[in-house]
């Protein structure tokens, strides 16, 4: 019996490790997050009617980003990009702001993301999801055209 006993212990440990594997390794990001409009450090006039950005595993250790906006005046808007979180620049299709983008994923939790628009620099942002997995804070860094850097930070709300 006691011969048994490491055998077992072994066999366990092997059963558990796949999904241990797999619980550690999907991000809290994973999912659908929808910007709280109120709190968006603009104009109301000037908000988004809406805003929703989606996660998800594209496999082979891609991602996938689809974000949709809903303008002031009813038009929509919908972004799209997969991607390596390895840093190397990808396009994006259907940005305003951005056609390329390059991310990295330095905890589980956190993305940072590089935006460009013709060849120009845009915004680097960082995501940052809370403990609980409910809200996501978007914080944009940027320069204005006088050159002078800037942050503002975007609270999401997780939706599914």
């Amino acid at each position: 019996m006691k011969a048994l006993y490491p055998v077992l212990l072994i066999a366990g440990a092997m059963q558990a490790s796949p999904a241990l594997a797999e619980e550690v390794a999907v991000s809290p990001l994973i999912g659908t997050w929808a910007v709280d409009i109120d709190k968006l450090p603009i104009p109301p006039e000037a908000r988004p009617k809406s805003v929703t950005i989606t996660y998800s595993d594209a496999g082979g250790g891609q991602w996938r980003t689809l974000v949709d906006v809903t303008m002031p005046d009813g038009k929509t808007v919908r972004a799209k990009s997969t991607w390596t979180p390895d840093g190397k620049p990808v396009h994006v299709d259907g940005n305003l702001e951005a056609d390329t983008v390059a991310t990295r994923m330095p905890e589980p939790n956190v993305m940072i993301t590089a935006l460009a628009l013709g060849g120009v620099p845009g915004s680097m942002r960082a995501y940052t999801v809370s403990p609980d997995g409910k809200t996501m804070t978007e914080t944009v860094v940027y320069f204005t055209r006088e050159g002078t850097p800037g942050m503002r930070a975007n609270l999401f709300h997780r939706v599914k």
